[in-house]
């Protein structure tokens, strides 16, 4: 048995609602558990396990409301540490704002300052360009032997 796999999302239109509640009918698929946190707030998550996190960009950069909590934590300069967390991130955006995906990869770089371990490289979606659950789906895919190597805590 896994890990539970806790998936976080940040949305503002419901589209990364969405492409999460994809991701994990696929990880359910496969025997997964999974708990769905569609507004987390950092102290109700584990600092420990897995979390697959799904992050749309708005406005200038920025957080999803729904993960404005969460980012308040990582983002401030005493955040807790976070050696016994494995994740990965899905980053959210139109290619045609400079800021694309920025929400995304400043979360990846932050979890990773604060010492997390990326399970595997960020999948960043163009919704502009790209069929987001195709991608998503062939992202988790390859995923689910590395998913599979981490024991229950």
């Amino acid at each position: 048995m896994t890990n539970t796999i806790h998936l976080l999302v940040g949305t503002t239109s419901g589209n990364t609602e969405a492409l999460a509640d994809h991701v994990q009918a696929i990880l359910e698929s496969h025997d997964f558990n999974t708990e769905m946190h569609y507004e987390p707030t950092f102290d109700s998550l584990p600092t420990s396990g897995i979390w697959l996190i799904f992050l749309a960009t708005h406005g200038a950069g920025d957080y999803a409301d729904s993960m404005l909590d969460f980012y308040d934590v990582i983002a401030q300069a005493d955040a807790p540490q976070l050696p016994d967390l494995k994740y990965a991130v899905c980053a959210i955006g139109e290619s045609c704002y400079d800021t694309f995906c920025a929400a995304g990869r400043h979360c990846d770089d932050q979890l990773t300052n604060l010492r997390a371990s990326r399970l595997f490289e960020r999948l960043e979606i163009d919704m502009m360009e790209d069929d987001p659950e195709e991608k998503a789906s062939q992202w988790i895919a390859q995923s689910i032997d590395k998913l599979r190597s981490y024991p229950q805590q």
